[in-house]
C-alpha cells in the first residue's frame, strides 16, 4: 500500500497502519488486509487513478443496501478520494442452507423497494459511470439510463448494424419487459465475485452498483456468468414469485451487463450482444 494511503487510512481510523497484506480478486483497484496498531484488521481498497467520487459512491451504495437490514454488507469505516476502508469479512464455510438464505434475502432486499426508477446519485459499474437520473417507468429507464449510454460508448465496437438493431429494440421495450412492477432495491452488479461468505457461513454482498430498477436485472446478472445454484433462484421465487414470462426476459435483462463488458473488455462480448438482439428484433 502506498505510504500516503496508509497515512490517510490511519488518520481516518485513529490508529496507525502497522502491516498490510495484498489480497486478490479485483481488476480495477488494489485490495489489502490492514492490521492497525489498536489490533483491528480492516479491508482497504485503494486506487490513485480512480474516477472522482467512485469510492464515495460505493460507500453510499453499501449503506443504501444496508438500510434494508435483510442481507449482510460490509460496514463502511472510512472513505477518501483514493481509498475505501471496510469491515474485513473473514471467510467461513457456507451453511447448509446458504443458497436458500441468499435467495430469501435477495427477495427481501428487492421487496424493500426504492423511491423510483433511478437513484439519488450517479455511481459506477466497474470503472464506467452509471447514470441514475430518475425516469417514471422501467422501459424508459432501461432504454435511456442503461442501454443507450452503453451503446453510444461502444458504437465503434458494435458497428452500425447492431446499433440499428438497438434502435428497433427500444421501440419494443414497453411490450418486452413484462408487467409493470414497483422499483426494487437492486445491488446492480451481482455476479459470483461480489458474493462473499461470512465467518458464520452467511451470504454477504460487496461492490454494488445500486439503483431502483426491475428486480429481474439482478437475477439475470446472476445467471449470466454462473456461480449461483438452482436453490438460490427457487428460494427467491418461493419468497417473492416472479411475474409470468420471466424466463423469456432473462436475455433481455442481460443486455446491459453484456454491454458493460463490451465497454470494459472489448469485442469478445459482441457475439453475446448479437445473440440476444437476435431473439427480439
Amino acid at each position: 500500500m502506498r505510504a500516503a494511503v496508509s497515512e490517510s487510512v490511519g488518520c481516518a481510523l485513529g490508529s496507525r497502519v502497522e502491516r498490510t497484506t495484498r489480497l486478490s480478486g479485483g481488476d480495477i483497484n488494489d485490495a489489502f488486509a490492514a492490521e492497525l496498531s489498536d489490533g483491528r484488521r480492516v479491508f482497504v481498497k485503494a486506487n490513485a487513478h480512480t474516477p472522482r467520487g467512485m469510492f464515495a459512491a460505493e460507500a453510499e451504495g453499501l449503506a443504501w443496501l444496508g438500510e434494508a437490514r435483510v442481507v449482510a454488507v460490509p460496514q463502511v469505516l472510512a472513505v477518501g478520494e483514493d481509498f475505501l476502508v471496510l469491515e474485513l469479512i473473514e471467510p467461513g464455510r457456507r451453511r447448509p442452507d446458504f443458497d436458500a438464505m441468499l435467495g430469501r434475502s435477495l427477495a427481501a432486499l428487492h421487496a424493500h423497494g426504492a423511491g423510483g426508477f433511478g437513484h439519488a446519485r450517479d455511481n459506477f459499474i466497474g470503472r464506467l459511470p452509471q447514470d441514475n437520473h430518475a425516469e417514471s417507468d422501467w422501459p424508459t429507464f432501461y432504454r435511456e439510463r442503461r442501454l443507450a449510454p452503453m451503446v453510444t460508448r461502444a458504437r465503434s465496437v458494435l458497428g452500425q448494424g447492431l446499433v440499428a438493431s438497438f434502435e428497433r429494440l427500444y421501440a419494443l421495450l414497453p411490450e418486452l419487459v413484462g408487467p409493470a412492477e414497483a422499483p426494487a432495491r437492486l445491488h446492480g452488479d451481482l455476479w459470483g465475485g461480489n458474493l462473499h461468505v461470512t465467518a458464520g457461513g452467511e451470504p454477504c454482498v460487496i461492490d454494488p452498483a445500486v439503483y431502483g430498477g426491475h428486480r429481474e436485472m439482478d437475477l439475470a446478472m446472476m445467471r449470466l456468468f454462473g456461480g449461483f445454484g438452482a436453490r438460490v433462484f427457487a428460494a427467491y421465487h418461493e419468497a417473492f414469485p416472479l411475474a409470468p414470462g420471466h424466463e423469456e426476459r432473462v436475455d433481455l435483462h442481460q443486455l446491459y451487463p453484456l454491454l458493460v463488458h463490451v465497454n470494459l473488455f472489448g469485442s469478445g462480448y459482441v457475439d453475446g450482444v448479437r445473440r440476444v438482439l437476435g431473439r427480439y428484433v
